[in-house]
């Protein structure tokens, strides 16, 4: 015969309320949304995790469509791709609702170098052309696999991840993410583009190289 006492009763209560107010693994990166819409204010600064709502009176139907993935950007930096953002500072629409995408166009040898997304995982992909995509875990576990069109791929948040265009031709695809601002850490233009700069000691110290190979690498994120 099972006996229940208070210190149990207690004890499955509390693990109850514990279950209740986890959340699900199914959420949202970003806060739930408490109205029906609430399309960013773009001229307002961001208050907490959202913009100030624009007053409904001033909502068209035009804050719920955005073309800018429509057309690829020019490629300009030294790494050979052109990310272009769908998040809430480019599309208000987005704001509160917890998702965003991107349209990623890079050249053949082209890299979308190892980044990470602090806010949100991702899923992406591959529209045109062939891209070697690739994680590393926070046990420094590397995973990666060659895609060509048609094949999705999923980054967990946070993780730092690449794609190369190891095809002829360009590469194209679409990620999104489940916030309407995930962030992006590049850890190249972080490490040797960060202004102020980053000590050149710090650098050496960390890579195990000479000055001379720190500020060759700096010279090649003056843009």
């Amino acid at each position: 015969m099972i006996t229940s006492s208070p210190s149990l009763l207690l004890f499955c209560l509390t693990v109850s309320l514990l279950l209740l107010l986890l959340p699900l693994p199914s959420h949202c990166a970003d806060p739930d949304p408490l109205q029906d819409l609430c399309v960013a204010d773009s001229s307002a600064s961001i208050s907490a995790n959202n913009f100030p709502c624009k007053p409904l009176s001033e909502v068209t139907s035009d804050d719920f469509v955005f073309d800018g993935l429509r057309k690829q950007a020019n490629f300009t930096d030294p790494f050979g791709v052109t990310v272009t953002t769908g998040n809430v500072l480019s599309f208000p629409g987005l704001n509160t609702l917890g998702i965003a995408m991107n349209r990623v166009d890079i050249e053949p040898g082209g890299i979308n170098p190892p980044h990470s997304h602090p806010r949100a995982s991702e899923i992406g992909i591959v529209i045109e052309g062939k891209i070697l995509a690739g994680i590393v875990t926070t046990k420094n576990v590397y995973y990666s696999k060659v895609l060509t069109a048609g094949q999705v791929f999923v980054i967990p948040r946070g993780l730092v991840h690449f794609q190369l265009n190891v095809g002829p031709k360009k590469a194209l695809t679409f990620t999104a993410f489940n916030s309407h601002l995930p962030g992006s850490t590049v850890l190249p233009l972080n490490l040797f583009a960060a202004a102020p700069s980053i000590p050149v000691e710090v650098l050496t110290k960390t890579f195990l190289v000479d000055e001379d190979a720190v500020n060759n690498i700096k010279s090649k994120f003056v843009f």
